[in-house]
């Protein structure tokens, strides 16, 4: 006489139609309290940093997808959480997302048609003027 196992619960077993013995959302899942806060930082940033070099046109088939008012805003943010945190996660965490950004304020201003005056591109009330 064979058993049948108990369906799992959670969402990955609804998800499945709960066939076959999936893991629970405990074993797929890390709990967000043993996640430092240096990880949640940088990982926010690098995904603000692609959403935006897409929007500014960087990626593959770039010109699709070039929204420059939506590039802005995300630099934006961008700049706010590298500036904020900064003193917080260590220049060793920062200094990577200082370069990342500068280089995506930096594209920002060679893709606007009609350049933002020194100062006054995207994110740069955070960072000061962005020269190359």
């Amino acid at each position: 006489m064979s058993e049948t196992p108990a369906p799992a619960s959670g969402p990955a077993s609804r998800q499945d139609g709960g066939a076959g013995a999936a893991p629970g959302y405990d074993d797929i899942t890390r709990d967000i309290a043993d996640v430092p806060a240096v990880e949640v930082i940088t990982t926010v940033a690098v995904h603000l940093m692609s959403a935006a070099a897409v929007n500014l046109g960087l990626a593959e088939e770039g010109e699709q997808h070039k929204d420059l008012d939506e590039a802005r805003k995300l630099i934006q943010a961008l700049a706010g959480l590298v500036t904020a945190s900064a003193t917080e996660i260590s220049s060793f965490h920062a200094a990577p997302l200082r370069d990342g950004l500068k280089s995506l304020q930096l594209a920002f201003r060679e893709a606007s048609v009609v350049p933002d005056e020194p100062g006054q591109g995207p994110g740069e009330k955070f960072t000061g003027p962005v020269y190359a």
